[in-house]
């Protein structure tokens, strides 16, 4: 029996391959990326009820992230970061984080952290709604804006700067004879063919 679904995402995959082995260990369900792009593909998908954000990634941050989660998916997070500055620390409270962890940390004090953050949202969760009136179909979710996504995708899987993945990006359009926001939909829609579960 589950725990619950957690969304990971931290561009270190070390780090990543801990926390997701730690808390599928503990009884989560635990989805992982390693770049804010695949993390709101995924999270549009699979609609975990908890997100663990890294801070500071290359493309989208996890500030980019939850700021995403609050606004379109209502998805709780928490962020688990190296950075204690205070410019960093009043954004995770304007984003209304339910924790904010700071590295290094042991996979065993992150568990209960948590299993605290699921209990409260189960408890703050209003008990008046149907289990359906929480859900938005995919159809009805706000359009993303494939060309920053695209974008960030090849930055992420080329390693390149935003102005060279941009740069990237319009030469494929031109190539294949589509316009931006066309060729970046495209590649929307390849990744989310991808992250799509394997049928059993």
């Amino acid at each position: 029996m589950s725990k619950g679904k957690i969304l990971v995402v931290d561009d270190d995959r070390l780090v990543l391959a801990t926390l997701s082995y730690g808390l599928t260990q503990a009884g989560f369900d635990v989805i992982d990326a390693d770049n804010g792009d695949d993390a709101i593909l995924l999270a549009r998908e699979h609609r975990p009820q908890l997100a663990l954000l890294d801070i500071r990634m290359e493309g989208l941050t996890g500030f980019d992230v939850a700021a995403y989660l609050r606004e379109f998916l209502q998805t709780p997070f928490m962020f688990l970061s190296a950075f204690t500055d205070e410019a960093t620390v009043a954004k995770v409270k304007e984003l209304g984080a339910v924790a904010y962890l700071v590295k290094p940390l042991d996979i065993s004090q992150i568990v209960p952290a948590v299993e605290a953050a699921f209990a409260h949202s189960a408890a703050t969760a209003p008990a008046t709604a149907a289990p359906t009136d929480a859900f938005q179909a995919p159809s009805e979710l706000p359009p993303l804006d494939a060309t920053a996504l695209a974008v960030g995708v090849l930055m992420h899987r080329y390693s390149l700067a935003r102005d060279e993945a941009l740069t990237r990006l319009m030469g494929l359009a031109a190539a294949d004879g589509h316009s931006l926001p066309e060729q970046a939909r495209r590649i929307v829609d390849a990744i989310e063919l991808l992250a799509r579960p394997a049928q059993r």
